[in-house]
């Protein structure tokens, strides 16, 4: 054992404290036994190994230490008053036991002290078989750990998990265009974003285009007197943009010589949703069919989609182009392929029209759908396994949903009764912010070429751009693309 100076002490002093009494013989085993106590001196240079005994104390009698809790007192009528709080006491006396003595004790009352004039105790109580202290098997402690003391369990009002802030989303619109004309009708889709970072903007007969770098607005089409806009759609890459129109005619326009390149026909009545894959044009109507059109091609289409038998208000192409996805006023919502003329899917648990229409750019085969008054839901599939993975009522019409292509959440936006913009992160559904200032419904959603910002429209006649996602090489700070530009200007 090692060199223990109050050992040597003990022993001088005992020695020193009775002169009287003659020392006794000393036999060679307490001279060798002296000798080792006073004069060993284990080696510097010489490795030491011994046994640790870890004590857990979760067995020990703590009224030993005099540390047991005390009853809880009845709260004094000045108890807000003053620093000599019973129950302050308590709670400090209770995180000091347990910082001292383990976690894992709790804040259960310890055992009582046995007495010892009293009998015997009982050999099957549960306190006869433990002892004072055991041994215990090591723990690992969270490195995340904030406690002070270096435990994991929970203490009554301290956290000890680091909590991740919330991303703020800004709560309102950092630049705001007034948009005469923008329709309030829930089966039209009048707004869209290039990829070029070029809005379109379908306004009565006319359509615009805002140059979001520049803030130059730019009069596209007029259509006349007989006819208006009801849809608009950009190719996914170069400067087309498709315009559906009261008549049923579809018109593909060269955005960048603000040249019509030609007009394709087919359908009966008003064109108000259209999507691109990428050499295809998708167009919905109110006479209920789907037109799948090339525009390479000479005819004004190539094949006509069946199956809904109300007015199609919703058309999105899936990210690789394979599936698309419509819906109708009949409450449906459709999945097609590239080459069916009938739909491959078929889902019919929302209970109003089916407008909005998003797919998961993260996770292949996921589509989010909305429904309208009647329904206010949103729900998720897998058209992958052909299976109804969740639903969230809103509490309000849907009237569009996006999804951001820089995180795992999306946006809609909402009518009747609350006009309100949501951002959620899936898969929890969790509420990251409500957005509000529009009037109206909230019928028009698209979003920047980047994913970061989102603009709105809605029977109030405004659009509006909000900041809602992140960047994709900085999640974790808040855009500032437009915070300086913030005004409110006309669109024509």
């Amino acid at each position: 054992m090692d060199n223990n100076p109050s050992i040597a002490n003990m022993n001088t002093n005992q020695s020193s404290s009775s002169p009287s009494i003659p020392p006794s013989p000393k036999t060679p085993s307490s001279n060798l036994t002296q000798s080792f106590l006073n004069y060993y001196h284990p080696s510097p240079s010489r490795t030491i190994y011994s046994d640790r005994f870890i004590p857990c104390r979760s067995a020990s009698n703590f009224a030993l230490f005099d540390i047991s809790p005390p009853p809880p007192p009845p709260p004094p009528a000045d108890a807000s008053r003053g620093e000599d709080n019973p129950s302050s006491s308590a709670a400090y006396t209770a995180l000091l036991r347990t910082a001292l003595f383990g976690s894992d004790l709790g804040f259960i009352v310890p055992p009582g002290t046995p007495d010892k004039k009293s009998s015997p105790i009982n050999a099957t109580s549960p306190n006869a078989s433990r002892n004072i202290f055991r041994f215990k098997s090591e723990t690992r402690q969270s490195l995340h750990s904030l406690s002070p003391f270096g435990f994991d369990d929970q203490l009554p009002g301290v956290s000890h998990s680091p909590v991740k802030a919330p991303r703020k989303v800004p709560r309102s619109p950092y630049k705001v265009l007034d948009a005469p004309a923008l329709q309030d009708d829930f089966y039209l889709n009048l707004v869209d974003w290039s990829s070029h970072n070029v809005l379109a903007v379908g306004l009565g007969n006319c359509v615009y285009l805002w140059n979001a770098c520049s803030s130059k607005v730019t009069k596209l089409c007029d259509l006349g007197i007989d006819d208006s806009v009801c849809s608009v759609g950009w190719a996914q890459r170069g400067t087309s943009l498709a315009v559906g129109t009261s008549n049923g005619k579809v018109q593909i326009w060269d955005a960048a010589r603000c040249k019509r390149v030609r007009t394709m026909e087919g359908h009966r009545l008003r064109v108000g949703a259209l999507a691109w894959n990428s050499s295809i044009l998708s167009s919905g109507s109110r006479d209920k069919g789907i037109l799948q059109r090339d525009p390479r091609a000479q005819e004004d289409f190539v094949s006509k989609l069946s199956g809904h038998k109300s007015e199609v208000c919703g058309l999105k192409w899936s990210y690789d182009n394979r599936e698309l996805a419509s819906g109708g006023n009949d409450n449906r919502l459709f999945v097609w392929n590239q080459h069916s003329t009938q739909p491959i899917l078929k889902y019919c648990e929302h209970t109003a029209a089916v407008k909005a229409i998003a797919w998961s750019p993260h996770l292949h085969g996921l589509l989010a759908s909305g429904g309208g008054t009647a329904d206010r839901c949103i729900r998720f599939w897998n058209t992958t396994t052909n299976s109804h993975l969740s639903c969230m009522d809103t509490g309000s019409q849907v009237c569009n949903l996006v999804w951001s292509k820089n995180v795992n959440e999306l946006v809609s936006t909402h009518g009747y009764s609350q006009n309100q913009i949501i951002v959620w992160r899936y898969p929890t559904m969790s509420k990251l912010a409500t957005l509000t200032g529009h009037t109206y419904r909230v019928l028009y959603l698209a979003i920047s070429p980047d994913g970061q910002t989102i603009v709105t429209g809605a029977g109030d006649e405004t659009l509006r751009f909000w900041n809602v996602f992140p960047s994709p090489k900085s999640q974790n700070t808040e855009s500032e693309i437009g915070a300086s530009s913030f005004g409110r200007t006309h669109i024509r």
